[in-house]
């Protein structure tokens, strides 16, 4: 299969997860035979790149902003502009690249491409397929962008197929009215030869922040922000350490909220025993947080998938998770039986998250066991080259509808 893959994030320009995501499935579907062109975004003070993708440097188009762009899109800042000359440069790439070498699936990721796919849909006579990893309202669910919103929604509905990251993601796309029989479900993957239960720097991780060997150590990973559950995480501590002498809590992550979380933290019990990292850190360094941990805790109120909890089963280490709401957490971890590699918790709920905590951390003989199951899972199920496979095979079906529509 011959496919176009249009993304604003792509390594080496990573911000987040849909950054790392880009990069191991564009990987999984070449090495599985496929043909793949990346249509991809720099920034101004990005080098030159040595893969062989289409890169685009964003126009600056604040110059225009006075006469053509309302209030709202004024107020996005230079933003707008980059991703509007981008979406616009992509098309016409992708277009032309068509013609000379035609692709069999046009695959548009996220709202940051999503200008491209709504420009290409019409054009084109092969399916634009459209990945959604969130939506704008899950994203903001207090000021949601209606330019966003809108942009998510049209493709949404235009595109041939759309493929999104869990089964949690696709009953709210479902819900929300999006077309039942054209939304695919497909779990994300991690790389188990990287994060793995013997990636080192752990000792280091706990050396720097003064933690003893012996301690048990929490580890929240992820955006300092209301989704996320850590004004309930931070507002669960000292619960959490008065009952589990002894416990460390790290949280490595930055946001909006960081100075009400040291704030909250440093008037609760078990406040010296609290490590906050705000800085970016490389991922060979959070690998060492995982290895540094005990248990994973991720009280997310909205995460469609979370990449983190996948990346900390990897590394055999169980995790407490939300599991209301728009929440992957809840199909990756297994939170009863044989094979349990952690607890569901409610996240808008502190007394819930301490709970599961405490819970967690009152055996560590079962904690490890949890882990065991944890790395297993990970390794058999949440695959790069599974989540390749069903991916193809969404594009394949958007593919045999159109022929016979």
């Amino acid at each position: 299969m011959r496919l176009a893959i249009v993304t604003w994030e792509y390594p080496p320009h990573v911000v987040g997860g849909l950054g790392t995501y880009a990069g191991a499935m564009v990987a999984a579907l070449r090495a599985a035979g496929h043909d793949v062109e990346v249509f991809a975004a720099l920034r101004a003070t990005d080098p030159d790149p040595a893969d062989g993708a289409h890169w685009t440097r964003p126009l600056e188009l604040t110059p225009l902003y006075s006469s053509l762009l309302n209030g709202e899109a004024q107020a996005w800042g230079p933003l707008l502009g980059e991703l509007a000359a981008t979406n616009v440069l992509w098309a016409d790439r992708v277009r032309e690249r068509h013609r000379r070498e035609p692709f069999d699936v046009v695959a548009i990721h996220d709202w940051l491409a999503a200008p491209s796919g709504l420009v290409l849909a019409p054009l084109l006579d092969v399916p634009v397929v459209f990945h959604v990893h969130s939506t704008e309202r899950g994203r903001q669910p207090v000021a949601s962008s209606p330019i966003v919103q809108s942009w998510e929604i049209t493709l949404g509905h235009e595109a041939a197929a759309v493929v999104t990251v869990s089964k949690a993601m696709r009953e709210d796309l479902v819900a929300h009215g999006w077309p039942d029989d054209r939304v695919h479900a497909v779990w994300n993957g991690v790389d188990t030869r990287l994060y793995h239960p013997r990636a080192p720097g752990g000792p280091e991780v706990r050396a720097r922040y003064n933690i003893p060997a012996a301690a048990p150590v929490v580890l929240f990973i992820g955006r300092l922000t209301d989704v996320k559950g850590v004004r309930q995480l931070a507002a669960a501590w000292g619960p959490v350490a008065a009952r589990c002498g002894g416990a460390w809590l790290v949280v490595l992550g930055s946001g909006e909220l960081e100075h009400e979380l040291r704030d909250t933290f440093a008037h609760s019990e078990g406040a010296d025993r609290v490590v906050m990292r705000t800085e970016f850190v490389d991922e060979r360094e959070r690998i060492a947080h995982y290895a540094a941990s005990d248990v994973v805790v991720l009280p997310s109120t909205y995460e469609p998938f979370g990449l983190v909890a996948a990346e900390a089963m990897a590394c055999g280490k169980p995790a407490v998770v939300g599991a209301q709401g728009v929440v992957g957490f809840r199909e990756q971890v297994v939170a009863g039986g044989p094979e349990q590699t952690g607890l569901h918790v409610n996240g808008a709920d502190p007394d819930d998250i301490a709970w599961g905590l405490t819970h967690a951390l009152e055996d560590r003989d079962r904690l490890a066991a949890w882990g065991a199951n944890a790395r297993t899972r990970a390794a058999s199920v949440f695959t790069w080259q599974r989540s390749a496979a069903a991916t193809l095979a969404a594009y394949q079906s958007a593919i045999e509808a159109r022929a016979e529509a």
